[in-house]
């Protein structure tokens, strides 16, 4: 590891991996455990999948000003605060006592994510001004994201089977504090301060708009789309995302630098990353739904599929940094986005009677292999594609988008499977069946209606859930589609002309 980069020095790289392999694992937990959430609370299929938005969605509104904050005065301290602000936020998740307060713990743990993700792959560029001692460093960096997911839902299942869910929460509180202390202990510092100013225009627009769209979707299924609360929701959402660009195009010192949109490369990272994100944790939704909700398996079964996933990079770590300095960014995205395309059809072809795990390993694999090879070469086509002093400001949106993708994923898939498993139950309901399905929709029935109601339920979310997976498919498709016409070789580097910064290790 200590040959692995020039300037980097391990215990950074050390530091910097643990602190974004803590965010990423944050992400994770909850995905064994929906259906325990659902059952404890009485959640509905919008309100579940706000557990997992609710810490995503700070993360990625957050994480271009924190990139600025990083620039502006140091990269460690934001990754020591962002460590301890993380802690709080799953305390507040292993002590919840309704499903608000457990939102309300998702949210704050993100506010830490936000801190973590962007300043921990900044350190790293930054220390790194050599292409491919940077690919190597980015790899690693990456890798840890593949393996905190694998980590994640293992510790959350075998927690949530062996004792209550809230445990699950537990180990990301005791990260949250190891990160804190690792960074201030180990980190080398870095800032680019020359330029660069808050942008509070830019982020309260990015804020307002991001967040009324995604509740714009997630409650559009329930309170239907025609209502007045979400007309003006997604109404709000595209006059403040129109009121971001404008803000930047204005800012003496914008966030985000629309400048870089003229890179291909760097634009079609972000599409793919929106896209492909998007499908992944759509995907990890619905399967999780399926075998924990609907066909009630425990915590610890219902994660395996998740550990099996992430635990493929493990068996691709000792090519991988080779295989991204040899190979284009635009093959490596492409060998990733193809095999999860067709993992997500083959497991919206798999019937939702199916539980055993054995079903699963093959689909698994590709989604493993296609997640793995997007993470490591979408970051480093992004960060590569931009000049080196806009590296922080470049991981920044990278980030943003791509968490932002995988807040819509549950958001829109989760719309989209639950109104069409409504719409499949319709005349198939009587009675109280019927009251509960309008009160409550199909995930209600399927756990407390007749015996002739859950099978009819289930059959219904069969379809909404395939429905669901298609989708994702689709989103993999278009991610595919876009890096094959627009990535390519990083011979575009200084098309953005942006104010000159210097990158202090």
């Amino acid at each position: 590891m200590t040959n692995a980069v020039k300037r980097l020095d391990v215990g950074t790289l050390i530091a910097c991996c643990l602190a974004v392999a803590a965010a990423q694992l944050c992400i994770t937990v909850p995905s064994p455990i929906n259906g325990e959430i659902q059952s404890a609370f009485g959640a509905s299929g919008s309100q579940v999948a706000w557990v997992t938005s609710a810490f995503i969605l700070p993360t990625a509104i957050l994480e271009l000003n924190f990139g600025v904050v990083g620039d502006l005065f140091g990269r460690k301290r934001l990754l020591v605060l962002g460590g301890f602000v993380l802690a709080i936020g799953e305390l507040l998740n292993a002590t919840s006592q309704n499903i608000t307060m457990l939102w309300i713990g998702q949210a704050l743990a993100g506010v830490g994510a936000a801190a973590l993700f962007p300043s921990s792959l900044a350190v790293i560029a930054a220390a790194t001004p050599g292409e491919k001692d940077r690919a190597k460093a980015v790899s690693t960096w990456a890798l840890s994201i593949s393996l905190a997911s694998a980590v994640g839902p293992l510790s959350s299942g075998i927690l949530a089977t062996v004792a209550d869910f809230r445990w699950a929460f537990v180990p990301p509180v005791v990260l949250g504090v190891v990160v804190g202390i690792s960074c201030w202990a180990l980190v080398t510092d870095s800032k680019a301060p020359e330029g660069r100013a808050l942008d509070w225009p830019g982020q309260i627009s990015i804020a307002v708009g991001l967040t009324a769209l995604l509740w714009g979707i997630i409650e559009g299924g329930d309170r239907g789309w025609s209502s007045p609360s979400i007309l003006f929701a997604l109404i709000l959402a595209a006059v403040a995302l129109v009121g971001f660009v404008t803000a930047e195009r204005r800012a003496a010192s914008p966030m985000f630098n629309l400048e870089l949109l003229r890179i291909p490369s760097f634009a079609a990272a972000a599409v793919v990353a929106l896209t492909g994100m998007f499908g992944f944790i759509g995907t990890a939704y619905c399967v999780s739904i399926r075998l924990g909700a609907v066909m009630h398996l425990s915590a610890l079964r219902a994660g395996m599929p998740f550990v099996i996933l992430q635990l493929i990079p493990l068996l691709l770590a000792p090519v991988l940094s080779r295989m991204l300095t040899r190979v284009e960014p635009r093959w490596l995205l492409m060998g990733g986005l193809l095999p999860m395309a067709a993992g997500q059809f083959w497991i919206a072809a798999l019937p939702i009677t199916t539980t055993s795990l054995a079903a699963f390993i093959g689909p698994v694999l590709l989604l493993g292999i296609g997640f793995i090879c997007v993470v490591s070469s979408l970051t480093s086509a992004a960060v590569n594609a931009v000049p080196i002093e806009m590296t922080g400001m470049a991981s920044g949106a990278t980030s943003l988008v791509r968490e932002f993708g995988q807040g819509l994923g549950p958001a829109v898939i989760s719309t989209i499977a639950m109104s069409a498993a409504s719409s499949a139950l319709v005349g198939r309901l009587s009675g109280a069946d019927a009251g509960m399905e309008a009160a409550a929709g199909p995930l209600a029935v399927v756990n407390a209606g007749s015996d002739s109601a859950r099978a009819a339920a289930q059959d219904a979310l069969a379809h909404g859930m395939a429905l669901g997976v298609v989708i994702c498919g689709c989103a993999s498709l278009l991610g595919a589609l876009v890096t094959l016409l627009l990535v390519r070789r990083n011979t575009a580097r200084a098309v953005a002309q942006a104010p000159v910064q210097t990158a202090s290790a």
